[in-house]
């Protein structure tokens, strides 16, 4: 009998949600032509190639992040992103390796298009392709997505529907422009576009044409996409001829509180203080006087870092600490054959993100600078417990555990 009452209420459930669903697809007809296609004739977007791109596209119920007409956001959980996961799950040995191993073959393969694009950009070339491979396997990465249609289903009903109905006007101008077909334009469940990943209103600043045919291909061309993650880097501020940074040895004497590049100092005053390479190697007098900061990823609980200006440019093609880190480490790979890390990644205690985001609030209450309360242990939230930890006798980790989310509570 319960069978039958659940199969039941399933069918009644069915036909009740297809139909909420087509009258969502009701709105978002209309929210095109209302909403959409004003803003998109004002950036120069054409009558045909508006409803070419979006004229037909139904919304993907599939999508993360959505909140349809109606309802009210979840809360947020863990983002998809391996960025936002634990540092060593990120640092898999087989990922890293696969990653260097493949970048020096395309190395070779893509000589010639490296190396102009290194005379044009300052951005080295092992730079370039360790981007080039975290994001999208170097090309080879399935790239699902109708981009139209994510951007459309984030900008009509997703958390941030402003930020998305801004890239989706941003694409909608690349067709116009005849960078690619609507149908062409594929992008990850996000929205980002082509081998490189760039956000559409990426594309519009910094993509490039790298073979000369007088298009941006970063879909189709390998050359495109160098050139444009060169030049992305390069507009960022890379500095060239300088190095991203170096793993180091952090005495225990120096506090896990310096860490952040609004403390830099030059190397030179790091190494007065006792800190040295991993290697035993000196560091390159070029960059002795020039400034570096202190990056701890995990805390005191793994591999530590002095990092130049040039990790935080890598920072502004993904924001994450472990992303630049990764691109850094696997670029030396690629380009030295440096092996991995020699610090190691200490168990860490699982906490969600609800629970990091109740440490943040407690250290902002005493008037700690956390960076925000969004429940990521970015270098601020680090340091500020660190700060925490000192003031009341416990030893300094600078990274989110139990002991210290109990005594915060």
């Amino acid at each position: 009998m319960l069978i039958r009452l659940i199969a039941l209420l399933f069918c009644l459930a069915g036909p009740a949600l297809a139909q909420d669903r087509a009258q969502v697809q009701v709105q978002f007809d209309r929210w095109k032509q209302e909403t959409l296609w004003p803003l998109a004739q004002r950036a120069g977007v054409a009558r045909g190639t508006f409803d070419a791109a979006v004229g037909g596209v139904a919304l993907d119920w599939d999508l993360p992040d959505l909140v349809p007409p109606g309802t009210t956001a979840a809360p947020q959980g863990i983002p998809r992103q391996a960025e936002f996961r634990a540092p060593a799950r990120y640092f898999a040995a087989n990922t890293v390796a696969g990653a260097a191993g493949t970048g020096r073959q395309i190395a070779q393969r893509h000589a010639a298009a490296l190396a102009a694009t290194g005379r044009a950009t300052g951005v080295p070339a092992h730079i370039i392709l360790a981007i080039w491979g975290r994001e999208s396997a170097y090309g080879r990465a399935a790239i699902p997505h109708d981009a139209m249609r994510v951007l459309g289903t984030k900008a009509f009903m997703g958390r941030r529907s402003d930020y998305f109905t801004q890239e989706l006007v941003a694409a909608l101008r690349i067709v116009e422009a005849g960078h690619v077909g609507p149908r062409a334009m594929r992008s990850s469940w996000a929205g980002a576009l082509g081998q490189p990943q760039f956000m559409p209103s990426s594309f519009l600043a910094h993509a490039a044409d790298g073979n000369g045919d007088g298009r941006a291909d970063i879909w189709g061309s390998e050359a495109d996409t160098i050139a444009s993650i060169g030049t992305y880097l390069a507009r960022h501020g890379w500095q060239a001829g300088r190095d991203w940074g170096f793993e180091i040895t952090l005495p225990a004497a120096i506090s896990c509180t310096l860490e952040g590049p609004d403390q830099a100092r030059p190397i030179a005053e790091w190494e007065a203080l006792g800190i040295t390479r991993v290697s035993g190697r000196p560091f390159p007098e070029a960059e002795r006087g020039l400034p570096a900061s202190l990056m701890l990823p995990a805390g005191r609980g793994g591999p530590a870092f002095l990092v130049t200006p040039n990790f935080y440019v890598l920072k502004e093609y993904n924001e994450s600490d472990l992303y630049a880190l990764f691109v850094g480490h696997v670029g030396d790979r690629i380009a030295y054959g440096v092996g991995p890390f020699t610090g190691r990644w200490a168990p860490q205690d699982a906490l969600t993100r609800g629970d990091v985001a109740i440490m943040q609030t407690r250290l902002q209450a005493m008037g700690l600078d956390t960076g925000g309360a969004d429940g990521l242990a970015g270098f601020r939230t680090r340091r500020s417990l660190g700060t925490w930890q000192e003031s009341v006798g416990r030893p300094a980790t600078c990274w989110p555990d139990r002991a210290s989310l109990s005594a915060l509570r």
